[in-house]
């Protein structure tokens, strides 16, 4: 005999959550405990599951209601109304059961998390331990996210981790305000109720007598352990007011870590403040990492060939006094630094041999692999479909309210993969592995068959520049246009200028170079589609409002480009001066990874050197470049005769995606007539 039963919202953890998904449409046949709707709150999704087996009747929510607690959401036919009247019955004492248990299961904790409490240093704060709480689970689930690190000050109830069950995704808040001391759980990891997520420093808040009692038990253990930690902190302030203290890479503009090209220094070393401990290579510049203070090297733990990023830390110094010492007031992380650094090494070898594995295949550097970080917004049900396929869903876009991830989504994201071409790698002129465009491979060739070979190495520069440039040349679709400018009276006023300034001594030159960057930055100003970049979708333009012209340096490495700001802004002096400057640091190798970033459009000048044209290639995400070549003297005819100009030829290069060819033509001659009348520059 059938029945009609309630499907009636359980304890969702707070006052109102909102549904964001219907899993199931009227006249489904679902299992017991099979979501029926999606719901999140402030900290969770998770699915209202059916109470028992059956057919869905009806449904009274949709997408977008808030519901509660107690909340009525549709109706299901129980094939046998029996056995939903047992579950009921069972589920009542399951209820009572657990109320009588619930305060032994309450006091635990407590108690454990009493004893276990342990006084800090000074009177005024206690460590303390964080543990999971209920979740609702028997069973272990996975840790998807670790949120906090060792040092990090946390409020009351704010995350510490973020967990996945079958039915839901929460985070575990923190019970205190304080301190993270130490981290215990990772990304990967399984935890259940009781399982220690951090130790936490909290302020001590004049605790009841039976917490005092077992504190004062607490500290009677430690207290030989903390003897000898207080000798071993108190050793240094003893050494005659020196200390030791740790100096780590500051912020060298990069997200990535870099490379550790040379060691300039060593153990004994004595060196002074701002003396440089190690050089930095990065794609763009090499760079010296300078000590903090004057001081002894005590201790080295970077060696050549090492990566490095923000942080890392390199030496131990031994300084004559100071405010602080993080060695000394940071012991127990050293250990910690230590395995950081093994981890980093471990992922450094890792992406070598991926490297090495893919130049056999492809020119083309396959794209990084994401890392599922556990932040796809998604329900625990999409989840699911996501693990059947294999489907790493931080790849996948959502369309869903707030970019939530939908079943649909996977399934299309699955069909899109499904549908790209397939590479014959037992062909030998069939495209291979990571090559994404498709390009046939060279075959190899032995040269040496033919006559005398040297092989001489790529620069680094040129080894890091060549994937962009072909990835630039092979994805922008390029257009160049060319044109010529009259700069004779231009030249004519940069001699006497230069006449003037070696009379007075001042040892500024400028070169022809200064005054083609005036007149892009006044071309850039009318034409702005010059100075834009085009949106990682492809659907939109970034315009830039600041004009930073990048200028194709030469050095003894390979190929540069710093960036010189604000162009538009700057007198023609001011320019020379910067000019001058930024070329000798490009040269002497000095230059760092912030000089080389922010620029919107770049010219590279051949005018020195010779050539009559060429095809500057685009510096994405820019999206045009000015070449421009050796000047010479051409007859020009002014209505009456011929005479002698000196003229200089343009080559403009542009994304034909953002760039018509029109637009493109009006700004080369907006260009080239800045250049032959410079009183159109302060229009």
């Amino acid at each position: 005999m059938s029945d009609i039963q309630k499907i009636i919202v359980p304890d969702v953890g707070g006052d109102e959550v909102e549904v964001i998904e219907l899993c199931v449409a009227v006249g489904d046949n679902i299992e017991a405990d099979e979501g029926v709707v999606t719901v999140e709150s402030d900290k969770a999704s998770m699915d209202i599951p059916a109470p028992f087996e059956g057919e869905i009747v009806s449904l009274s929510v949709s997408v977008g209601d808030k519901i509660k607690e107690g909340d009525v959401i549709g109706e299901m036919k129980v094939a046998n109304g029996d056995s939903a009247d047992e579950g009921a019955s069972e589920e009542n004492a399951s209820d009572e059961s657990s109320k009588e248990d619930a305060p032994k299961q309450e006091e635990a904790p407590k108690s454990e998390s009493k004893s276990e409490a342990a006084p800090a240093a000074s009177g005024n704060s206690e460590v303390i331990e964080v543990a999971v709480p209920d979740i609702g689970s028997d069973d272990e689930v996975d840790v998807i996210d670790v949120l906090v690190s060792v040092g990090d000050t946390i409020e009351k109830e704010d995350g510490l981790i973020t967990l996945e069950t079958d039915k839901a995704t929460m985070d575990v808040p923190s019970t205190h305000a304080g301190t993270v001391k130490e981290v215990f759980i990772n990304t990967g990891d399984k935890v259940k109720e009781g399982t220690v997520v951090i130790k936490l420093e909290v302020a001590g808040s004049g605790s009841s007598s039976s917490e005092s009692a077992s504190s004062d038990a607490s500290s009677e253990a430690s207290a030989p352990a903390a003897q000898e930690s207080a000798k071993q902190e108190s050793a240094p302030a003893a050494s005659a007011g020196s200390e030791t203290i740790e100096v780590a890479v500051p912020d060298i503009g990069e997200d990535g870590e870099v490379d550790v090209i040379d060691v300039l220094v060593s153990a004994g070393d004595t060196v002074e403040k701002e003396d440089g401990l190690i050089t930095l290579e990065t794609d763009k510049a090499t760079m010296d990492v300078p000590s903090t203070h004057a001081g002894t090297i005590k201790e080295v733990f970077i060696k050549a060939g090492d990566k490095v990023k923000q942080g890392t830390l390199v030496v131990k110094l031994e300084t004559s006094g100071g405010s602080t010492s993080s060695a000394a007031e940071k012991p127990a992380e050293a250990p910690k630094q230590e395995e950081t650094k093994q981890d980093s090494q471990q992922d450094e070898t890792q992406q070598a041999s991926q490297q090495e594995a893919s130049q056999g295949r492809s020119p083309v550097p396959p794209a990084p692999e994401a890392k599922n970080t556990g932040k796809a917004h998604a329900s625990p049900s999409v989840r699911r479909i996501a693990r059947e396929f294999g489907v790493d869903l931080t790849q996948v876009n959502g369309s869903g309210p707030k970019n939530r991830i939908l079943k649909e989504d996977v399934q299309a994201y699955v069909k899109a993969e499904l549908a790209k071409p397939r590479t014959a790698a037992a062909s030998g002129s069939a495209p291979v592995g990571d090559n994404v465009l498709q390009i046939v491979p060279v075959k190899p060739v032995d040269h040496s068959k033919f006559g005398e070979v040297e092989e001489q190495k790529l620069s680094r520069i040129q080894k890091i520049s060549g994937p962009f440039l072909h990835r630039n040349w092979a994805t922008i679709p390029h257009v160049t246009q060319f044109d010529e400018a009259d700069i004779t009276e231009v030249e004519e006023f940069r001699k006497e200028q230069n006449a003037y300034h070696a009379k007075i001594k001042s040892g500024l030159k400028i070169t022809p170079l200064v005054f083609v960057m005036k007149a892009v930055a006044k071309a850039l100003e009318k034409y702005e589609v010059f100075n834009s970049s085009l949106s990682d979708d492809g659907e939109s333009l970034i315009i830039k409002k600041f004009i930073n012209i990048g200028i194709a340096v030469e050095t003894p490495g390979g190929l540069v480009v710093p960036v010189i700001r604000d162009v538009n802004k700057k007198g023609i002096e001011q320019l020379s001066q910067e000019l001058i400057e930024t070329s000798k640091k490009a040269r002497e190798g000095k230059l760092k990874a912030a000089d080389m970033q922010g620029g919107t459009f770049t010219i590279s000048s051949l005018g020195g050197i010779g050539g009559t044209a060429f095809t500057p290639i685009v510096n994405a995400p820019e999206v045009a470049i000015l070449g421009v070549s050796k000047s010479e003297m051409k007859p020009k005819w002014n209505g009456k005769e011929f005479e002698p100009r000196l003229m200089v030829p343009l080559s403009l290069s542009y994304d034909h995606r953002v760039i018509d060819g029109a637009v493109g033509a009006r700004f080369s001659t907006e260009v080239a007539a800045n250049l032959t009348d410079l009183r159109r520059i302060i229009l």
